[in-house]
């Protein structure tokens, strides 16, 4: 998939814009932290004929306004990010894959953790000056931005530790680091901890001492601030990260009598499930209060598969039937729910009609974070045109598949690359159509055939049968479209074991 290059009017002098301020609608982005596509109670699979498929996991939770949004809007059974945190909040504000872009790695906060072998000048230092992102965007289009809850776009003391540096008004606890101190008011999240004070929730000293848990807290915090937003009479754009469903996994009290029967670990998660989804229902009830839900767009989804403690990292445990988890290659790694709706469906609203969402479907087409960038930027009413000189966009609009009508990209491409070491180290993962290919870079010296993973997903969605041996012809037109993308995007990788030499993906014979 090879998407035009394109430049915002307002920051490049290019074109104008299609809406007047009072037209353009209000955005709320409602990220989760780890929660993949299985951790709910809202079914994302689909059956054979299309038909919400209802598996033991959505059993487990409990997540009544997940299902009250996706009733008012439309979601995705196939729906993708990054393996692991950072690369997709980078992707899901520059709309660029990760491969492109360069954060291709969770990032540590005090050192660069490329791996012993992984591509040592990766983007490690995440947001820099040069990124052109999504709420710096808005911010020129007259939006009002709001950053609540996990950051997680740079190091310590670099120029994307600080989300006020790179186009959103206000930052509500987000900084350089992925997982908190604690959830707990009582341990004051993290400050005056032994351990994890390095790990301590900036800004939110109001709730120290206080009997609550971190994501209710970053809830009262962002519907302050669009309170706040609403008062300026411009339009919004939120950006409610949760630290939530992150480790430590520390139970939200509120909820864990829901789950009295299932083991600690479990409950404990599930509770946090729960607590996040309490969140979701309490923003969508604010809208409304404060009489700007009609014109609010809601983006739900996670930002990368599931960690729940349910099982091993590399079975089909937590995110079953997907197999894996964060962190792994497999789906469970990184299909993630993702659901789009008005915050309250209205007929005959003007903004709706010009954006309509189809209500209570769930499509079967490809959509991946770094979608998000163009479709907010065109439902926002911005105009684009082509120049050489702009960033290279890898998100498609996806107002089209909203409708339920499908995006027109029946063999789409994914591309997730990963040149570092973790729970799946040194990896490439493809996807074009119904296949998929994995590519392992630092495996199997001595049998070439465990470099490659090739599966069918319309036949094998737990893919348990690697096809790489006995479709041949497939597997080296699937190397071929995974190498042609990673030349394109300019993909950095992992090191031979003299640590001098690259090692570059090798077409099986």
């Amino acid at each position: 998939m090879k998407i035009g290059v394109f430049v915002l009017s307002t920051i490049f002098g290019l074109g104008s814009l299609c809406l007047g301020a009072e037209d353009r609608p209000n955005i709320l982005v409602f990220l989760v932290d780890d929660m993949g596509l299985m951790d709910s109670s809202v079914p994302f699979l689909t059956d054979g004929n299309g038909k919400a498929e209802v598996h033991p996991l959505n059993k487990l939770y409990r997540t009544p306004s997940m299902d009250r949004l996706a009733k008012q809007g439309i979601r995705f059974s196939q729906f993708y990010a990054m393996s692991v945190c950072s690369p997709t909040r980078v992707s899901l504000m520059t709309g660029q894959t990760s491969a492109r872009h360069r954060t291709t790695a969770w990032i540590k906060p005090e050192s660069n953790n490329a791996g012993p072998f992984g591509a040592q000048d990766w983007q490690w230092k995440g947001v820099t000056k040069k990124h052109v992102m999504l709420p710096a965007l808005l911010r020129a289009a007259g939006y009002r931005t709001i950053h609540c809850g996990k950051a997680h776009f740079g190091p310590n003391k670099s120029f994307g530790e600080e989300p006020l540096n790179f186009g959103f008004d206000v930052n509500i606890a987000g900084c350089a680091f992925g997982a908190p101190g604690s959830y707990y008011g009582k341990e004051n999240f993290g400050h005056g901890k032994k351990r994890r004070v390095n790990r301590a929730v900036p800004g939110l000293k109001k709730y120290h001492g206080k009997d609550i848990h971190l994501t209710e807290a970053l809830t009262l915090e962002m519907n302050a601030a669009i309170s706040d937003a609403v008062k300026t009479k411009k339009p919004f754009f939120a950006y409610m990260s949760h630290y939530a469903v992150h480790t430590p996994f520390q139970a939200d009290p509120r909820f864990m009598k829901n789950y009295g029967k299932q083991k600690r670990r479990t409950a404990v998660f599930a509770s946090m499930i729960e607590g996040m989804d309490k969140s979701l229902g309490d923003i969508l009830d604010h809208l409304e209060k404060l009489g700007v839900a009609e014109n609010t767009l809601v983006f739900f989804l996670g930002d990368n598969g599931t960690d729940a403690p349910l099982g091993p990292t590399h079975a089909v445990a937590c995110a079953a039937p997907l197999r894996g988890k964060k962190g792994t290659h497999y789906e469970g790694g990184m299909r993630v729910p993702f659901i789009a709706a008005w915050a309250k469906p209205k007929a005959g609203h003007a903004g709706q009609g010009r954006l309509p969402i189809k209500r209570g479907a769930i499509v079967d087409d490809m959509g991946v974070v770094y979608d998000l960038f163009p479709t907010i930027l065109a439902a926002a009413g911005l105009e684009w045109e082509a120049d050489k000189d702009g960033p290279i966009i890898d998100g498609v609009d996806l107002r089209k598949a909203l409708q339920g009508n499908g995006n027109g990209l029946t063999d789409r491409e994914f591309l997730m690359h990963f040149p570092h070491a973790h729970r799946t180290s040194y990896f490439t993962v493809y996807r074009k159509g119904d296949w998929k290919i994995v590519y392992h870079y630092r495996r199997a010296k001595k049998d070439k055939w465990k470099r490659y993973e090739l599966f069918n997903l319309a036949k094998d969605r737990d893919e348990s049968d690697n096809l790489a041996q006995s479709n041949r012809s497939k597997l080296r037109e699937m190397m071929k479209g995974m190498m042609g993308a990673l030349e394109r995007t300019g993909a950095q990788y992992p090191l031979a074991d003299d640590k001098k030499r690259r090692l570059r993906p090798v077409m099986p014979k």
